[in-house]
């Protein structure tokens, strides 16, 4: 019995079944409820650590796993194979003590690979001695043993059953390889699919500039802006965010586009027909019921639709339960564009309201999804809506694409670690002495 105790002791008892000694899997399993357990080290006497290190590094092949010196000067210093999660601690025990009759024991420690004729032969050739050449065990399992630098021994075994497993894996590996990488390339697919939905084009009308980015935090998203072309010299302003993340939400978000843009085409080419978008309610209520058939009970969109005539600068606008718009009139007084009506796609029973606002040369007008109000620094405290009515008062001289970009900008330095919602933000700004 050992009188001393070192962190991490462990005496390893072998037995004759071979399947104890089968390739390590991730210790991790997500379906367990008891707490983690796993080998951790085994002990392995030595005269001298950094020269065993070499040892174990240059001639075997290991990586150093740790090395730490305590406050008492004592080193723990841990190596380990390429393959596994166990280490071998290298411990220097004091002359003259019980452990230091322990080096240059056999220390019961055995390791597996897949091809021992290999191993047996590179390890050789690096200077490493062996005991004997491989020899085949009653079950048909081939080792040796060979001994570091301070003659303690160890067994380098290899059986069938690793192998098969190890091929097993290899095949897995290959397969989620691929998997991923199908499900990458798809990603990527998707995500250019994506941006075309964005406006590439933006109607030009004088009274009015604007601009609109999309930054998402995944390769797809949920947010949504648009610019329609409303005809009679008026434009739609859009902005919408879905619920959820990901691929779902971006598919959501597809629907919710065609839906807008179908319903424009639909009575733009209608022209007897009361044009729906002097009723935005009627054409919303549309929208609302097209999209909540697409959707299960749980999904639905937030959306902010403006329209703008170009003529008498006059802005009609819904609210569908999203953050408010941001109207900074030319003296820096805030108008906030509150809710007129619920989210898109939860209701069959839905109204809408409308609210409707005059702008004037120099007004400034900010639409964004609640990525950009809800982005946190590293103390979780939000940019939220003050910093944005502080960006658009600084750059109210800017022109709304730079403006934007100011803004964007401030939200990247407010908080620039992982970006966790999708940010979507629309500038526009009315034009005239």
């Amino acid at each position: 019995m050992r009188k001393k105790a070192f962190p991490g002791a462990i005496i390893p008892c072998v037995g004759s079944s071979l399947s104890a000694y089968k390739t390590h899997h991730c210790g991790f399993q997500a379906g367990r409820e008891d707490p983690y357990l796993r080998l951790g080290s085994v002990n392995v006497f030595v005269r001298d650590q950094d020269r065993s290190l070499r040892f174990y590094v240059e001639k075997l092949g290991f990586e150093l796993a740790f090395d730490y010196r305590f406050p008492s000067g004592d080193r723990w210093l841990t190596v380990a194979p390429p393959d596994g999660t166990a280490n071998l601690a290298l411990i220097a025990p004091k002359p003259g003590s019980e452990e230091y009759k322990l080096i240059g024991r056999p220390t019961e420690v055995i390791f597996i690979t897949e091809d021992l004729f290999a191993k047996f032969n590179e390890w050789r050739s690096r200077g490493v001695r062996f005991h004997h050449s491989p020899q085949v065990q009653r079950w048909d399992a081939p080792s040796s043993s060979f001994e570091d630098i301070d003659g303690n021994s160890f067994t380098l075994l290899s059986y069938e059953g690793l192998n098969r497993e190890l091929e097993e894996q290899r095949r897995a590996h290959t397969e989620r390889l691929e998997a991923e990488r199908h499900r990458i390339e798809e990603l990527e697919t998707a995500r250019e699919v994506q941006a075309r939905l964005f406006p590439r084009t933006q109607p030009y009308f004088t009274g009015l500039k604007y601009s609109g980015v999309c930054i998402q935090a995944r390769q797809v998203g949920g947010d949504y802006y648009d610019f329609l072309d409303l005809g009679r010299e008026r434009l739609g302003l859009v902005i919408g965010d879905i619920s959820g993340k990901g691929t779902a939400a971006a598919l959501l978000m597809a629907n919710l586009q065609a839906h807008l843009h179908n319903q424009c085409a639909m009575y733009w080419r209608r022209p007897f027909t009361p044009f729906a978008l002097e009723q935005p309610q009627r054409f919303l209520t549309a929208v609302n019921r097209l999209f909540g058939e697409n959707t299960t009970e749980s999904r639905y969109a937030t959306l902010f639709f403006a329209e703008y005539d170009d003529r008498t600068r006059g802005l009609r606008y819904a609210n569908c339960g999203h953050p408010p718009g941001m109207l900074l009139r030319r003296d820096n007084k805030l108008e906030r564009l509150d809710s007129t009506s619920t989210v898109l796609g939860l209701f069959k029973d839905w109204d809408c309201g409308v609210g409707e606002c005059n702008l004037y040369p120099g007004d400034t007008l900010a639409l964004y999804t609640d990525g950009l109000t809800e982005a946190c620094n590293a103390e979780g405290e939000e940019f939220g809506e003050e910093r944005v009515v502080e960006a658009l008062e600084r750059g109210r001289d800017l022109p709304s694409e730079a403006l934007l970009g100011s803004l964007v900008d401030d939200v990247r330095q407010f908080s620039p670690s992982e970006q966790h919602d999708d940010i979507t933000l629309v500038i526009a700004r009315c034009m005239g002495d």
